[in-house]
């Protein structure tokens, strides 16, 4: 039995939700090590205003996925070109990071702190409504007198980091090389729908869906990338086989920094999204538009699962964390049984 034998039952869950009209529609992928490939795809990209098919050239809004396929990678290879090092302060890049006070909190914030969520920033800011001038936005990120609480999955640590990649490469995050069958610049033809935006006043198709992430001009260092279910599992291949990264940097993607999260991933815990069948060494990231990217280490094994769950609303319940949680169990089980 070869892996194309398991994807129509590892689809099973999907195939369910879109056929309640859960989500409108979903492509999941499977990769090892060695190269095996198994791809099953099925609904919408778009409903409204006009129905338009899934397949596997769809390109998807990977939401938070950014975080970890685009900023943390990007950040590691300039760790392992000397240019950073995970310990240094945001300031050694950014030097005017609350310049008006220099016992600031955030002076003393770590790349690393940043990576893996272990900072005194809130989860997130509607930074969208102070006005959408990508420029005056980086300022006031930068000058924001940012309320203290404790470590939370935040937006704001990697928005920090985009504008740190952006300092050192000479470059904005928008024009930043990617691999092939990713983008911050996508044919919206090609692209899953995501919301019917009351903000935009449309169907946002082929832009990114994250509201703060659009009026910092398209691309952030916490969202922005668009990428086929090709391209994720490329990356991921990339990490399982140890071509993507350094030795160094595969490792701290694989080390704890605190309970849940490695630097820049979130690690293997009961009752988290990527179901409960996976090793203790899985990492995985989703992201808010419906997508998803799991990495079991110990099996060789990775999977994707890309929706627009969205799709016209995010005001509704689309069943997205026990969707992704039958499905790695699904995924787990089956491959088992195929070893």
């Amino acid at each position: 039995m070869a892996l194309m034998d398991l994807i129509d039952e590892a689809f099973a869950p999907a195939a369910t939700s879109i056929k309640s009209g859960s989500i409108p529609g979903a492509v999941l992928g499977l990769v090892t090590a060695s190269g095996g490939r198994a791809l099953r795809w099925a609904g919408a990209a778009q409903i409204e205003p006009e129905r338009e098919n899934v397949s596997r050239e769809t390109w998807f809004d990977l939401a938070s996925l950014t975080k970890v396929i685009f900023t943390t990678t990007r950040i590691l290879q300039l760790v392992e070109e000397g240019r950073i090092a995970l310990d240094d302060p945001l300031v050694t890049i950014i030097p005017d990071l609350r310049q008006y006070d220099m016992n600031a909190a955030e002076r003393r914030l770590t790349f690393r702190q940043c990576l893996a969520h272990q900072t005194h920033l809130p989860a997130v800011e509607p930074l969208y409504t102070y006005g959408q001038d990508p420029d005056t936005l980086r300022a006031f990120i930068l000058q924001r007198v940012w309320q203290p609480g404790p470590p939370v999955y935040s937006d704001i640590n990697y928005m920090l980091l985009g504008i740190a990649i952006e300092r050192i490469t000479g470059k904005a995050l928008i024009d930043q090389p990617l691999p092939e069958r990713f983008s911050f610049r996508p044919d919206p033809k090609l692209c899953a729908a995501t919301e019917r935006d009351t903000w935009r006043g449309r169907v946002v198709r082929g832009e990114v869906h994250d509201e703060n992430a659009f009026a910092l001009g398209g691309a952030s260092g916490h969202a922005g990338l668009f990428g086929t279910i090709d391209g994720v599992l490329d990356f991921a291949r990339s990490l399982l086989d140890g071509t993507g990264l350094s030795p160094d940097s595969i490792k701290a993607i694989r080390t704890r920094e605190s309970e849940k999260r490695t630097v820049g991933w979130e690690g293997f815990y009961p009752g988290w999204h990527g179901g409960d069948a996976c090793s203790p060494d899985t990492i995985g990231h989703t992201g808010f538009t419906g997508t998803g990217l799991w990495i079991d280490f110990d099996r060789g094994l990775a999977w994707s699962l890309l929706t627009n769950r969205v799709h016209p609303s995010r005001h509704k319940d689309s069943g997205i964390l026990p969707l992704r949680r039958a499905t790695g169990e699904q995924v787990i089980a089956l491959f088992d049984r195929l070893a």
